[in-house]
């Protein structure tokens, strides 16, 4: 098969063992910057172009899109899916994980276990957004944040306020989330290939961080999940439509609950915490399913 990944940067971890796992099982795989693509919309004859080349006998892309770039990024699936390429993970699907708020609503919509939240946008309604959440101490989020970016506990009534008020006044679309607190700042990776839960990690906040990203000085190790976390990361991932994906799940009183549900989630983390090949699992899936018709949401922009 020829393979493309496309990827801004050909050295990142997980783009490098994409490229590896692909060739390891025989296939032609090439790394593409996305950004450097561009697009002939025709009628007929749909292609694209990278460094004046047509690209045109591509059996599989795999999209690796990062979310300063998720506008452009997914132009570019999407016309790849005209064209009858199988994608890993389609436009539609990236665009509904990269909109925090749109990706809630629709697991609300699916009856799977969320934090409460609430979202608001005028300051005149702020005692109202903290009240649905049940008051401080209450997590507020920037709708285009990313590993940990533009998330601030507030512990204080007057503290969420004053946070409010701050991002509104930069006109920052914001998500009020009740705090987790019994989940003691951490939670849990799942990764999902073709509807399957292939590796699961526990990743553990900083001393003094609520926030377990890794970026953010946590720390990982495998972990075993109950039936409950495993179905719950599975049906997150369908409800989006992401054939691969990274389910991020906090265990609370109530049960897991999603905080995320990532689109292009990275690999090193986790193959490192499992010690599972989860990039040759992902080449397996795209083995087992790169046949035409298999672009379900081809038509659905």
């Amino acid at each position: 098969m020829k393979i493309a990944i496309l990827s801004r940067d050909a050295s990142l971890y997980s783009t490098r063992r994409l490229k590896e796992a692909g060739e390891q099982r025989g296939h032609s795989v090439s790394v593409i910057d996305y950004l450097r693509c561009y697009m002939d919309i025709t009628s007929h004859s749909p292609r694209v172009i990278y460094q004046g080349k047509v690209l045109n006998d591509l059996d599989a892309i795999i999209p690796r899109i990062g979310a300063t770039h998720t506008f452009y990024g997914t132009a570019t699936v999407r016309q790849f899916e005209i064209m009858g390429v199988f994608t890993a993970n389609e436009s539609q699907a990236i665009s509904r994980s990269r909109d925090k708020l749109r990706c809630l609503q629709i697991l609300s919509r699916q009856g799977i276990g969320l934090p409460v939240t609430g979202f608001a946008h005028s300051t005149k309604d702020i005692e109202g957004l903290i009240d649905i959440v049940g008051g401080a101490p209450l997590v507020i989020k920037l709708l285009e944040g990313t590993q940990g970016i533009g998330v601030v506990l507030a512990e204080t009534p007057q503290a969420a306020k004053s946070v409010i008020e701050a991002f509104r006044g930069l006109d920052a679309n914001i998500l009020v989330q009740e705090f987790i607190k019994e989940a003691k700042g951490a939670d849990l990776r799942c990764f999902v290939v073709g509807g399957k839960v292939i590796a699961a990690m526990k990743r553990q906040g900083a001393p003094g961080e609520f926030r377990s990203n890794v970026h953010r000085g946590g720390s990982v190790h495998k972990v075993k999940l109950t039936p409950e976390e495993r179905s719950t990361a599975v049906r997150a991932a369908k409800a989006m439509g992401l054939r691969v994906a990274g389910v991020d799940i906090l265990r609370s009183n109530h049960g897991p609950v999603i905080m995320e549900v990532n689109s292009s989630p990275g690999l090193e983390g986790i193959e490192k915490a499992t010690e599972i090949d989860i990039a040759g699992k992902i080449i397996e899936y795209i083995e087992r399913s790169a046949m035409p018709g298999k672009n379900r949401d081809a038509i659905k922009y």
